[in-house]
């Protein structure tokens, strides 16, 4: 089963995201299994994860990601985060990257990124929060980035 079907993961996001920003994730209701499955392929809205490794790996990143950034689902995997960003904004990255460790989450972030292909664009309004578990453990950070602007 690939990360994007499995419902543990989903749960994980779903129920870190609700737990830190007070509001859900998705806009109804859903099985562990419908959420991972609209999350994925519908939202309208790109969503990345990464791991805890020194130089964090995107563990997810949902269709809409995908199309942004211009990686599939394999590429994706490969990706250590920081790429997605110029070399010159990965120290802010970086800043922004250590606040949330320290506060759990921010919201309202922008900042400039960059596609597979070399494209500039700017996310806008980005929450970034903890992967934390029930028992606090941390898993890794996600993203949801609910709009972008080409540059």
């Amino acid at each position: 089963m690939h990360r994007y079907e499995d419902p543990a993961f989903f749960q994980l996001l779903a129920d870190s995201y609700e737990r830190l920003l007070g509001q859900p994730l998705l806009p109804r209701p859903m099985t562990a299994r419908d959420g991972a499955r609209w999350l994925y392929e519908d939202a309208p809205f790109a969503v990345l994860a990464h791991n805890t490794d020194a130089d964090p790996c995107f563990i997810y990143g949902n269709r809409a990601a995908q199309r942004r950034f211009e990686y599939s689902w394999d590429e994706i995997l490969e990706l250590p985060s920081r790429l997605s960003a110029e070399a010159p904004n990965r120290e802010e990255r970086a800043r922004f990257l250590e606040r949330v460790r320290r506060a759990g989450f921010e919201t309202g972030y922008r900042g400039v990124r960059i596609t597979k292909s070399g494209r500039r664009f700017m996310i806008e309004q980005a929450t970034l929060w903890e992967l934390r578990d029930d028992r606090g453990a941390v898993h890794g950070q996600a993203v949801v980035i609910p709009r972008t602007t080409d540059l």
